[in-house]
């Protein structure tokens, strides 16, 4: 699948209001940006903040029109009193919406090490990058738009990548950037991959710091090895931009090391999505308009993932809470050595193929349900 990157400073894509007509009259008001980024970190956010982008609206302000006028300006302006003004054409009536169907979406976290802009593009038209996929997660959400599940999968797990045999998986973004770590991952499951989104560690931080620091439970306490060797005690812990990098990056204090970093992941995921749900920040546009312009620099989205679909996925899911998302990570096969001597995560191929029948059949929610993984694992 082919990808591509959303340049700083880009022209805004600008549909028509027909093309958006099935959308609620409150939610087409917001500016055509705004609905754009508010959708992207739904999904970088594993698609929970969905329901905030279809809120947003109802507290928000009047967007602005294509003259620069507020809709609210425009709707009080008072035409010539020698022109009067001319009557309304009738809407056409908008096409009967097709069912939603089942979608699959890649989220990588960039461990770019470089100009993480210059390599962001690399990866989009799938040339090699001094970067790997730090963070791999396959969000899957479901036709009937009830739950929204993410597959954590280990960075170091040993795999075929297409074009080049085994290595490990996030070496994929490394050798052909998202293009062919998008086929990795399909390969895995033998499953299609819709879209894929791709997040730097900068974009983590500035949304972090954007909605005033987040706090996450803390249940293994730990002091990084990273940057400030910040320490984190047991317990609830409130985290800002800088220390909220170093809880997610940290894998070498833990005896268990990346497995214990996943959990860390899907804690700081779920405290991002309950605090951008909160009424606190969906009440206050301010913070909200925060939030998506500091992060929308730091992503790098597949073609198809267009507006109109961000903004489609964004209202079907909109009845989605936090607690519908869940968070699990694909089992493995434990510890072993290639045979060039590096340390690996080895597959689990029974539960690959459970995982891959269960995405193909629409059952996700019962093998989630069968081993018990309604609260990770």
């Amino acid at each position: 699948m082919d990808n591509q990157s959303d340049p700083d400073g880009a022209a805004e894509s600008k549909p028509s209001q027909g093309n958006l007509a099935w959308l609620p009259a409150w939610l087409r008001r917001q500016p055509t940006w705004l609905k754009a980024v508010l959708a992207m970190v739904l999904v970088v956010a594993l698609g929970s903040t969905a329901y905030a982008f279809s809120q947003l609206g109802r507290g928000g302000q009047p967007g602005p029109t294509a003259s620069g006028m507020t809709t609210a300006e425009a709707g009080t302006a008072t035409p010539s009193p020698s022109e009067p003004p001319p009557a309304p054409a009738p809407a056409p009536p908008p096409a009967p919406e097709p069912p939603n169907v089942a979608m699959n979406v890649l989220i990588i976290g960039s461990d770019s090490r470089g100009d993480s802009r210059a390599e962001e593009a690399q990866a989009a038209a799938g040339t090699p990058a001094d970067q790997r996929g730090d963070v791999l997660m396959l969000i899957h959400i479901p036709a009937d738009r009830q739950k929204i599940y993410g597959i954590s999968i280990m960075r170091d797990m040993w795999v075929n990548i297409p074009g080049y045999g085994e290595s490990k998986i996030n070496a994929g973004l490394e050798l052909g950037g998202i293009p062919l770590m998008v086929r990795t991952v399909e390969s895995v499951f033998n499953t299609h991959i819709d879209h894929a989104v791709m997040v730097s560690f900068p974009g983590l931080w500035a949304a972090t710091d954007a909605l005033g620091g987040v706090d996450v439970n803390v249940t293994v306490p730990f002091q990084s090895t990273h940057d400030t060797r910040q320490n984190f005690p047991a317990g609830i812990n409130h985290l800002t931009g800088g220390q909220a990098l170093e809880f997610v990056r940290e894998r070498y204090a833990f005896a268990d090391g990346d497995f214990q970093r996943i959990r860390n992941q899907q804690t700081f995921l779920k405290a991002v999505i309950s605090k951008f749900m909160s009424a606190g920040t969906l009440t206050n546009p301010q913070t909200v308009l925060d939030v998506v312009n500091a992060v929308r620099p730091h992503w790098t989205v597949s073609p198809g993932l267009t507006v109109e679909t961000m903004a489609r996925l964004g209202y079907s899911l909109r009845d989605v809470g936090p607690e519908d998302a869940i968070f699990f990570r694909l089992p493995d096969g434990g510890f072993g050595t290639s045979t060039d001597g590096q340390s690996i995560v080895l597959q689990n191929p029974a539960a690959i193929g459970a995982v891959s029948a269960a995405l193909a059949s629409g059952t996700l929610a019962d093998y989630v349900a069968a081993n018990g993984f309604q609260n990770g694992n």
